[in-house]
């Protein structure tokens, strides 16, 4: 879609993120429960949030009754930010691996008469 929303501007905004950790979390919201969790913004707010980060391929809604139901896009959050992540692997896989060999060297073994009693 040409007038995607730019997904990193989308997860700029801090009630977003939070919606898309509520949606990791939860599954699926609708946006009544949504906005249970964001006391100091109406359902309308919390719309327009789901808008932008519909918009960015972020989250899908599906229809259930009267409600929409929203959840996380697993293909689109991919898409957006694989690229990205992946740039920047390297730095973290280096350092999980040197953080692996530190925790899987034995340490010694305290001396006899120096245990704490």
């Amino acid at each position: 879609m040409a007038s995607q929303e730019d997904p990193f501007r989308a997860i700029a905004d801090p009630t977003r993120r939070r919606i898309l950790d509520l949606l990791a979390e939860h599954g699926t919201l609708s946006v009544g429960r949504l906005a249970d969790e964001f006391p100091d913004l109406v359902s309308s707010g919390i719309s327009k949030h789901l808008m932008v980060l519909r918009a960015a391929d972020l989250v899908v809604a599906d229809r259930s009754g009267r409600h929409q139901l929203y959840m996380i896009n697993a293909s689109g959050i991919r898409q957006a930010f694989g690229p990205w992540v992946t740039r920047y692997e390297a730095y973290w896989t280096d350092a999980l691996g040197r953080l692996k060999a530190l925790a899987e060297t034995t340490l010694p073994t305290p001396l006899e008469g120096n245990e704490a009693e």
